[in-house]
């Protein structure tokens, strides 16, 4: 595998502008397994979902977008998490039905060492760990083991306080981040867990607990990404804005996915940031996040 996500994938109904709810999929991770293959590069899923009706959709969704799921246990004892999206005039409110899930279930003794110490990146995420402590814990074993490889840990600090406080928070995703080489967190995250405003204090910061990659991504105002001593400012991108779920999984993907091809930080911090913009332009998490030609032709538009 080029990249392997670890976290728990989800049911999605997000609602419309009729009062109808559109049945679709997300969970961070496996949005961005979905993002980096629609890119061409070769992703699976490390996860547990139910038996139930969820379950089967979302296995039927992997195998649709080419997204490895041989590595997804199914669980005859426990739901497939689902949640649900509301649109507010403040923006996009998400409510989750994910207590007691599949993937809540992970433990660190049911890591596929092999697939993992046989990727090129391994990505997770602050909501990987938030589920439960049997999945925080397997997440810091699936990094360790990663690292040990050689390889490549990615990890979007993806704040959710209704899973965890904010101390808790705090203290295992920067916990975390010493075992990760590219940190992916989003402004509105970092503010919160740093207590930093500006963005590039936020780079220098996550560079210093661990990561050498730190891309910062700003909303409507593009990215700031630090390489080692480098730092890349990637200009935003005029869109139409309709639904934002899911963009900065949308980023996370396809800056892996184009990282992994010629380790340029730059270029793939700016291929995502075109990809995450057009991401925004449809309805859902995955079903506009945009294949590798379209952003090709999105970039050579200027």
């Amino acid at each position: 595998m080029d990249i392997v996500a670890l976290g728990e994938p989800l049911v999605e109904f997000n609602q419309q502008h009729d009062g109808r709810w559109l049945e679709g999929f997300g969970g961070d991770t496996s949005n961005v397994a979905i993002a980096a293959a629609r890119q061409g590069v070769k992703t699976g899923m490390i996860s547990r979902v139910g038996t139930d009706e969820f379950g089967d959709a979302l296995m039927g969704l992997w195998a649709r977008e080419g997204v490895s799921s041989e590595t997804v246990a199914r669980d005859p004892h426990a739901p497939t998490g689902i949640y649900f999206v509301h649109h507010r005039p403040e923006g996009h409110v998400f409510s989750y039905r994910r207590a007691g899930s599949a993937a809540a279930l992970m433990r660190p003794e049911d890591l596929p060492e092999a697939t993992i110490r046989g990727a090129k990146v391994l990505h997770l995420s602050g909501i990987s760990q938030a589920i439960s402590d049997s999945a925080a814990d397997t997440c810091f074993a699936a990094m360790r083991m990663a690292r040990e490889a050689g390889v490549t840990v990615a990890y979007d600090t993806n704040l959710r306080l209704r899973l965890w406080p904010i101390d808790r928070a705090r203290a295992v995703i920067h916990g975390a981040l010493s075992l990760v080489d590219i940190c992916l967190p989003g402004i509105d995250d970092a503010r919160a867990l740093t207590g930093l405003d500006s963005p590039a204090e936020i780079v220098r910061f996550y560079q210093g607990l661990g990561p050498r990659i730190v891309a910062l991504t700003l909303g409507d105002n593009g990215a700031l990404v630090g390489d080692g001593d480098t730092l890349h400012e990637i200009a935003p991108r005029r869109t139409k804005l309709v639904d934002a779920s899911g963009a900065g999984d949308c980023f996370d993907g396809t800056f892996l996915a184009s990282w992994i091809g010629d380790r340029d930080v730059g270029k793939a911090a700016r291929y995502a940031n075109c990809a995450a913009s057009l991401s925004v332009e449809g309805y859902g998490a995955i079903a506009p996040i945009p294949r590798r030609a379209d952003v090709e032709a999105a970039l050579a538009s200027g």
